[in-house]
Formats: C-alpha cells, structure tokens, sequence
C-alpha cells in the first residue's frame, strides 16, 4: 500500500498487483476486506484496475460493499464490472435462501441489468428481473448522510428528560441555538462527516425505535466517541493505547452500563487513522454490536443513562457524539424493524413469518397481564403477580407454523393453547399443548397423553427430547386441517390426524369439543409456574 501511495512509478504496478491478491487471499472478516480494498482504490489510477477492485468486491457479500460498487455503476469505464459485482452480492448465492432487498437495492439492480455487459449478459438480466419480482417491497437500508451536507441532522438540546419537560415554543427555540452552532463542529467534506474536537453531539432529525445501523467511524490518536441510541449514551469508540481509562478493552461496548455488562467482548480496533466498521442492531432494550464483522456486544439491556429507574426509552435520536477529539464518520445507513419481524431471521421474513412478541410489551395480547410480563424481551411468567391464568393473541389463526422457545423452572406446567376461544378451559373448548417439565417427581405417575408435547388428553408425545429444566428448547407446531405435527429440539414428537380422536372418542375418555374448532386463538396457559418465552413468530398457512 506504501508503494501505491508513494507515486513510484517502478514498482507500483507489481505492489498493487501483490496487495489485490493479499487481501483476497486473506483469512479476515468480509468487513475488513471490504475496508482494504476502499483503502487501495483511489490508487487504481487505470479503468483495468478499478475493474479489477470490482470484481474482488463482488466476492463480498455484504451491505456496504454493495452501495460502494454503485458508485461506479454511472462511468463507462468501470459500469460493466459493477453491475456484475452488484448482481453477485445482492443476489442469493447457491447456499443462501435471500438475498439483499430495499428500495435502494433496487434502484442498484435496475441500474445494474441496464449495464450488464458480456456474453451471458442476457441470462444475467434475465436473473436479476426474476429476483426483483421476487423481492419482498420492504424499504430496506437508507441512508441518514447523503455525502454532501448535514441534511437530516440537527444539533443537541440537552438531553430526553430535559426535552420532554419543554414546551414546544422553548424547544423549537433551543433547537435553533443549537442548529446555528453545528457547521462551528461539524462539517462534510470528501463524502465523510468529520467533528473538528469541540461542540456538543451531532443528532438525527428522525426518532428510531427498533432499527440496524451501519457506519463507518476513525479516530485520531486519543479519540474518544460514540453512538447514542435513541438519545442515551453509548456504543463506546476510543483510542485502545489509553490504557488508563481502561479503554484496552476496545470499542463497541456499552460503556455507561452499570448492571448488564459494558465491556466488548475482544478488541476487534483497526489501527489510528484507518476506517472501521460498525454495526448495530437495537430491538427492544437490547443491543447487539458487531466491529469490523467480529461480534463485540452480544444482545445486551442497554440501561438508561438518564434515568436509571426506566427501562431505555422506546424512541430517540441516533447521536454521534463529541467528546472533544477530531473523528470522522461515511456511510451511515439505518434500518428500521417493525414488530412484525422482531428477531426473524431473514430466511423467516422471506418465507412470511411475523413475530407476535414485539419485545418490549404484550401490544397484541389478551388476557392475564399481571402474571405474564415482558421482561429483558421475553415473555415471562410471574404468578407471584397474580394468578395463573392464560394469554392469548389477540388475532384468531386455523392453519399455521408457530415457532417458539421456552425455558421451564424445575416442576413448571403450562400449555401451549391453539383454536381456542377466549372463554372456558383451552384443553377442552380448543387444544393444549403440553408444555411441562415432565421428569419432576411429582410428574411420575402421569398419563402418556399428559407428558410435554402431548396434545392433552388426544395424542401422546415421544418422550425424552426435551432439555433439563434452566436450559432453552425450541419447538414448532404446524396445523394443517386436522393435521398437527410437533417438534421439539429438531425431533417431530408429534405427528398425528385430529380427525380420528374427534370421530372416534380420545385417550382420556372427555368431551373435546375444541377439535371441532377450525380457527382460534393461541395462548400460553398458566399453572402457577415460572415459564419463559422467546423468539415468539407465526406465519398463517391460511392465507
């Protein structure tokens, strides 16, 4: 790199010939190769080796990598080469179920098919148009800097509790303070965001609740910094050399946490000087962080530095902050998660789950909210607050998958209710589906249509699949018309036809009239125990 930077004209062809095939060949996180290769890039003095940059970063199959290469989509001499490298990247590789989707997404792969060129550049459009039918119309990342001025941003007015206690004339008149104070800090130049040492935090315009960011940040020797989310402080950013304020620790931790933990979980710092790469996902109160692709932060509360009584708040701005030393930030993009697909996988989202457990509250339930809780983004059972009782959702489903994870107390007894009604007991009026730690003592001597998994009183469960009590299992359940298949740890435990107990009489000799129901609803049925539920999500086979 020294060589291509130093203008000699000997040896630097060779030298950036050796750094492309060192990078590629290296065995980094796809982030930092992407970081690498940006480095080397205004050193690619010919259209052939940009060209040649291009086609390495199509090889790297993440989000930036991706709005980099379209950059170059609009010059004749390197348009060919970033379509294709656009197209490999967005598109879902042979082993991947989805690929990358949005709007600007889009408007990059509609770009791209416009210049595709070569001997499979038909079959290459045609690909591309089919994954954009496909495309879920999500938005997708946008982006908060549009790389020539602070469009989108606004100064700081004290803090959230301070904020909210103003009235809108004093705050409309702060706010203009602070406004007239940003271009004396902050400043755009060459595409990048850079906070000259003094000033207060640089904020969004925009509130976010749940969302995932993507930035690039760099530090001078002694910097400190960081990410407010929503309003309060911080994803840590410092210099690791200050070894006497502990910062040896690196960033991307949650520094002001007092309870739940504050440090990273490895240095993961590119050097002073050189440009590294955040990314944050914050749903909930939880936060995770990864630092130049290496996971640092690790679905952590993030407490509430205003007001450590409350839980963070449930919106804000996204803050940079000034901590009195020159950084610089690029690429800041934002993605913000609705609560139908808190903790989806992106192979869950394509497929059409939603989530029905938002991880802040029990919005979309219906029924006992004193014992059951939404605590730390589960739902948890307290019958210490109340009783037992049940908690359903507040939409009725017939033919579904729902997913699910649950941690069991020693001796706990719940149940999983589906098409159910709202009134009489769910065994019975719907179905329920044994959710019991079932090797306690007290369960010795149960019936085998009692046992976990078990449609109670109907179809028995195969047994020892499930985990100890204090460790987490997840189950699936899908119903199809009488159809009902369970499985419990990656084993079907369940897999019967409801027809035959409804015609023919069940184990337990009672009246179900539940296997009647085609619709219903689904609930958590409570027994006085503490249960813990995650990772709530449906996706309705009716529709």
């Amino acid at each position: 790199y020294e060589i291509c930077a130093s203008g000699n004209k000997t040896y630097e062809g060779p030298a950036f010939a050796g750094y492309v095939r060192q990078i590629r060949n290296a065995d980094i996180m796809a982030e930092q190769k992407l970081l690498l290769f940006r480095k080397i890039m205004p050193y690619a003095l010919s259209a052939e080796r940009k060209n040649q940059i291009l086609n390495e970063l199509g090889r790297i199959k993440t989000w930036q990598s991706l709005f980099f290469v379209a950059d170059y989509l609009d010059d004749p001499s390197t348009s060919a080469a970033a379509a294709k490298a656009a197209m490999y990247i967005a598109l879902p590789s042979a082993d991947e179920k989805t690929g990358m989707y949005g709007t600007n997404v889009r408007e990059i792969l509609a770009k791209a098919m416009s210049k595709i060129a070569g001997q499979e550049s038909e079959y290459d459009r045609e690909m591309i148009s089919r994954y954009l039918e496909s495309m879920p119309p999500d938005e997708g990342f946008v982006s908060m800097f549009n790389g020539r001025d602070l469009t989108g941003w606004q100064g700081l007015v004290e803090n959230p509790v301070s904020r909210a206690k103003m009235r809108p004339a004093e705050l409309a008149r702060k706010q203009a303070e602070a406004d007239s104070k940003v271009p004396l800090n902050w400043s755009v130049k060459d595409g990048c965001i850079w906070f000259s040492g003094r000033g207060d935090n640089l904020c969004s315009v925009k509130l976010y609740d749940d969302f995932e960011m993507l930035v690039d940040w760099k530090i001078t020797k002694g910097g400190d910094s960081g990410i407010y989310l929503r309003g309060s402080p911080q994803v840590q950013i410092w210099d690791t050399s200050r070894v006497a304020v502990g910062a040896q620790v690196g960033s991307g931790g949650l520094y002001n946490n007092q309870i739940h933990p504050s440090k990273p979980l490895k240095v993961a710092d590119n050097p002073i000087g050189e440009w590294n790469t955040f990314r944050i996902m914050m749903t909930g109160e939880k936060v995770s962080v990864w630092l130049n692709g290496e996971l640092v932060t690790d679905n952590v509360t993030m407490e509430n530095y205003w007001d450590r009584s409350i839980p963070i708040f449930p919106t804000g701005a996204i803050e940079l902050q000034a901590h009195g030393t020159d950084l610089a930030f690029r690429d800041i993009y934002v993605r913000e998660i609705s609560e139908k697909e808190y903790n989806l996988t992106p192979e869950e989202k394509a497929e059409g789950f939603v989530s029905l457990f938002n991880g802040r509250n029990l919005d979309g339930w219906t029924g006992n909210k004193e014992s059951y809780v939404a605590e730390d983004g589960m739902i948890v059972v307290r019958p210490e607050k109340g009783s037992g009782g049940n908690l359903f959702t507040n939409g009725e489903y017939s033919d579904f998958i729902f997913r699910f994870e649950f941690l069991l107390s020693p001796g706990a007894n719940n149940g999983l209710g589906i098409r159910a009604p709202l009134e009489g007991d769910a065994a019975y009026a719907g179905m329920e589906l044994q959710i019991l730690d079932d090797s306690a003592p007290i369960y010795a001597n149960l019936e085998p249509y009692q046992y976990h998994g078990s449609v109670y009183g109907v179809i028995p469960a195969k047994r020892g699949f499930l985990k100890p009590a204090g460790e987490w299992n997840y189950q699936e359940v899908i119903v199809r018309g009488t159809s009902i298949r369970i499985v419990l740890n990656g084993t079907t435990i369940v897999d019967g036809d409801l027809a035959g107990p409804r015609d023919k009489g069940t184990m337990d000799g009672r009246d179900h009239p539940g296997l009647k129901r085609k619709s219903g609803h689904i609930g958590f049925l409570g027994h006085g125990s503490v249960v813990n539920f995650l990772n709530i999500r449906i996706r309705d086979l009716s529709e």
